[in-house]
């Protein structure tokens, strides 16, 4: 782990300290406001569904601690802590509103500009497959009748190369869409929506096969249908799969845009198709997380973008620092005075322990983006009195072992056996509760709840890999298996009933075969009711053997 974190720093944008949540470093705010056409209406459930999406594409891509909020009735409010990345900001704005439209007319772009008045200069000259008169709609192909005079004028002026081209297009459901291909590479009059993106199920990025099923090292995203959208998709490629030139071709529209107008080669029933294009390992893979965590009910543009100040700061970082330092001191100074040097062994179980979770912390911060906030401190706070817990009911069972008379490593390896069960089970309900809490509660609850669980999994190492062989190995020394005053391992001091070999003797009232030392030691060994029926018998003998004398 060093040794990756070391490499991270070095060679990538890998940090020595994990990164800090909102509310001590603060971060970026960015308000989203919806594109709406004249007349419609933004609902509350549409809004709310918006918000659920953008949470899951922001942790889809690994930033931690991040809010997501409405404000008003239209706009959504989306703070991130730190920086970030253009990716990261790119995959926020883009609303992945996806649509599949049939091609009607498609072309060179033009260069003609449109001026405030709403005209164009100078117009094109029409491309040889544009249609300037409506014709029929045909009962087999796309429908043309959709191309007027007036869209045909509209598409022929329409720069893509202009900020009215580069914002988001916007057509009702219902009418035919003038866009662009999104590198501005080619122009398009398409028809109305025959598959909206909320029918896709699921998305995924991978490497393009050919047919023989070997890669062609281009990167692809495959979409899967729902129900409804399998048999709307079915029923579109049916229709154009015997048109020729653009009008076989369907565009897939992304937020206005045409990322790729494939031609109907073959009628797909199965609902699984396959975007294709100019797609890198993580365009591809950012467009599949859109997808696949479902199609916005708006475009959005982005209304407002601000740097944020930490709502807490560095001085509640540090009050959280000295909470756990003052905890820390505590568990150290206890074990000390209970377990004399053995006491150690917890000391540096727990700077072990501390080490792999900064290590691991700072780690998943460069690659996942996690985020420590003021409640995952709290979170190793707590974590420190539930670590110290595992050390104190093994060390407990071994003293209990030499109380029995065993030798130090017997007692080890006994204790350990012993200890495993209570501990596996502590930690399986502090696990269980790091879960559910993680799972049920608030997001700024969660930051506690997962450094609890990812605390309570190095616990379990730390006391299996380190604290159990490092008691092994100290078993064997003489100072520790000597039973030294100040190892906290003295049988004379526990009160252990024998030491090695000796003589055995059966006590007034125990059973037969018991082996002890003495009488007084095997009243250390039993219970509160064996020694009351001893005692009972041993007041019976004495005042039978008092009534013999008296008569």
């Amino acid at each position: 782990m060093v040794a990756g974190l070391t490499a991270g720093v070095f060679f990538s944008n890998a940090t020595w300290l994990p990164k800090l949540g909102l509310d001590l470093q603060g971060g970026t705010q960015i308000i989203l406001q919806p594109v709406i056409t004249t007349g419609q209406k933004v609902q509350p459930q549409q809004l709310n569904q918006a918000v659920s999406i953008i949470r899951q594409r922001i942790d889809a891509s690994g930033i931690s601690e991040s809010q997501i909020s409405t404000e008003g009735a239209n706009n959504i409010v989306v703070s991130i802590p730190g920086t970030p990345s253009a990716t990261t900001l790119n995959q926020i704005q883009s609303s992945a509103k996806l649509d599949f439209r049939p091609v009607l007319v498609a072309g060179a772009p033009s260069t003609s500009v449109i001026g405030a008045d709403g005209k164009s200069t100078p117009a094109p000259t029409p491309a040889p497959n544009l249609q300037s008169t409506p014709s029929a709609k045909p009962t087999n192909g796309s429908d043309l009748a959709y191309v007027t005079p007036l869209l045909q004028a509209q598409y022929d002026a329409f720069n893509c190369k202009s900020a009215a081209a580069n914002s988001t297009n916007v057509a009702p459901a219902n009418q035919p869409l003038i866009t662009c291909q999104a590198d501005s590479s080619v122009k398009y009059i398409l028809g109305p929506i025959e598959v909206p993106g909320q029918d896709i199920s699921n998305a995924t990025a991978s490497l393009v096969q050919n047919s023989s099923g070997v890669s062609t090292g281009q990167w692809g995203v495959n979409i899967v249908f729902n129900g409804a959208g399998t048999t709307k998709f079915a029923a579109v490629t049916t229709r154009l799969n015997g048109l020729t030139g653009s009008e076989n071709q369907f565009a897939i529209v992304l937020d206005g845009k045409v990322i790729s107008a494939p031609a109907t080669q073959a009628v797909i029933t199965d609902g699984k198709p396959q975007i294709t294009g100019s797609f890198t390992q993580a365009s591809a893979q950012t467009l599949a997380d859109q997808l696949k965590f479902g199609a916005l009910p708006f475009s959005f543009q982005q209304l407002s973008r601000d740097t944020i100040s930490a709502t807490l700061g560095s001085s509640q970082l540090a009050s959280g620092l000295l909470a756990g330092l003052i905890g820390l001191l505590l568990v150290v100074i206890y074990t000390l005075f209970q377990y004399r040097l053995l006491g150690l062994v917890t000391i540096t179980s727990l700077v072990v322990a501390a080490l792999l979770t900064f290590l691991a912390i700072s780690l998943m911060s460069w690659h996942y983006g996690y985020r420590l906030s003021l409640a995952g401190v709290a979170g190793l706070i707590v974590a420190i009195g539930f670590t110290a817990d595992s050390f104190i009911v093994y060390f407990e069972r071994i003293r209990d072992e030499l109380r029995d008379g065993r030798g130090l490593e017997s007692a080890v390896e006994a204790g350990w056996k012993r200890a495993q069960r209570t501990i596996y089970a502590s930690k399986s309900t502090n696990m269980l509760a790091a879960i559910i809490l993680y799972v049920l509660a608030a997001a700024n609850v969660k930051g506690f709840a997962f450094t609890l669980g990812l605390t309570t999994i190095i616990d379990v190492l730390v006391v299996v890999l380190f604290t159990h062989p490092t008691l092994q190995l100290l078993a064997k020394t003489r100072f520790f298996n000597s039973g030294n005053a100040w190892s906290g391992l003295d049988p004379a001091a526990l009160g252990a009933v024998y030491r090695g070999a000796a003589q055995f003797r059966e006590p007034v009232g125990a059973k037969r075969g018991t082996l002890v030392s003495s009488s007084k030691e095997a009243a250390k060994r039993q219970t509160i009711a064996e020694r009351k029926a001893a005692e009972l018998v041993s007041s019976g003998s004495s005042d039978r053997k008092t009534n013999g004398k008296d008569s």
